[in-house]
């Protein structure tokens, strides 16, 4: 009998001498052998024994394999935080001469690495709306990287269409806002999909760490060996350790997480303060994709208050409840303004290119009941009116 999400994300098949219930913990940097032949072995490949934890080890090779289970790859590669995890796939399978196409909404960091930063080492950058591919002539891309939903205007894409559309391409998938819970990407044509496992794979504020899944297990060894090896962006075993944690509880939270956004747009949408909300379904939006490729609309959402920016900041200071910070998926619901925030490299007057605006507000919902979550909302907008 097939295994159901929540059971494989708890039942993991770790290496385990003394029957722990929970996985073990090897804080070790080094591994040693009986033998100058069982060395050799390990350094060739021919056995799978652990030589240095910069390449491998029993704790991150438990969280590689149950993320692998989870997201329907063959097999996984943990890196130190989620854009370790973007660079290294994006250096990995791109070189001098290659070309790139990017969505043109998505994360601040990431956009900036794709168009900052590859251009140095000769890379050819597009940025475009994947949203309507049939506007994009040019199909020879190395590589097409998007998000879906996207940061920070929810945007869907349909993965299948791209990846049939840009069928020479690699097709890369953010996978983050969704988690595996919500959205298996490789099921429908892409060939990687990556998460910043700072945000919901742990869910709880206290870890970095990013993991890479393919069905391709000789692009998994490259990535590994050839890519992370070599720029040492290696997630920690205790990191590791704590992502493994938070997966046993993914599915309990994420539906907590869909909940109270959806309570959240809810409320949002009888505001006559508000002018615009970004939310996966919200008004029939993308529902089409959204009921093709997932499983609920995810715990994240963006609004637009009538008036300027300063509006905005009013509301979002004015909070007590909710915490202004950069991530999201964490136990507490999190608020921030995208373009002063993860966005700022953004040019204000391009935002709306990029599918929002200088006000844009993105809110995290995260553990809390619902209520006290929209007791702190109205105290924003009586003190903008203030």
């Amino acid at each position: 009998m097939k295994k159901h999400f929540e059971t494989e994300a708890i039942h993991t098949e770790f290496y385990n001498e003394n029957n722990a219930i929970n996985n073990p913990l090897y804080l070790t940097s080094s591994f040693y052998f009986n033998t100058i032949k069982s060395a050799d072995d390990a350094f060739s490949f021919k056995t799978n024994d652990y030589v240095y934890t910069r390449g491998n080890n029993p704790t991150i090779r438990e969280l590689e394999k149950t993320v692998s289970i989870l997201e329907k790859g063959e097999d996984s590669v943990a890196f130190s935080s989620g854009m370790g995890a973007i660079s290294g796939v994006l250096m990995s399978l791109l070189e001098h001469g290659d070309s790139i196409l990017a969505h043109t909404n998505i994360y601040g960091s990431s956009h900036s690495f794709i168009k900052e930063i590859l251009p140095k080492y000769g890379i050819d950058v597009t940025f475009g709306d994947l949203k309507n591919i049939s506007n994009i002539k040019n199909k020879k891309y190395k590589v097409v990287f998007f998000e879906t939903p996207t940061n920070p205007s929810l945007e869907l894409i349909d993965i299948e269409k791209v990846s049939e559309y840009f069928s020479n391409s690699t097709i890369v998938v953010d996978n983050t806002f969704s988690s595996p819970y919500l959205q298996n990407p490789l099921d429908y044509g892409a060939d990687i999909v990556l998460h910043s496992a700072t945000k919901y794979l742990s869910g709880h504020g206290d870890v970095l760490g990013g993991t890479v899944t393919s069905k391709d297990k000789d692009y998994i060894n490259k990535l590994k060996f050839g890519t992370l090896c070599e720029y040492g962006s290696v997630i920690s075993p205790f990191n590791a350790w704590l992502i493994l944690r938070g997966l046993k509880t993914l599915h309990l939270r994420m539906e907590r997480h869909c909940l109270n956004a959806e309570k959240i747009v809810e409320f949002l949408s009888q505001r006559k303060e508000v002018e615009k909300i970004y939310y996966p379904g919200f008004e029939g939006e993308n529902a089409d994709v959204l009921k093709k490729q997932m499983r609920g609309s995810g715990g994240i959402l963006s609004f637009e208050i009538s008036g300027e920016i300063d509006r905005s900041i009013k509301f979002v200071n004015s909070l007590k409840l909710l915490k202004i910070s950069v991530s999201l998926g964490d136990t507490e619901t999190l608020i921030q303004i995208p373009s002063m925030m993860t966005h700022r490299s953004f040019l204000n007057e391009d935002l709306e290119k990029f599918g929002f605006k200088n006000k844009t507000i993105r809110i995290s919902a995260g553990l809390e009941n619902y209520e006290d979550i929209i007791f702190d909302l109205e105290r924003g907008f009586k003190n903008i009116e203030q």
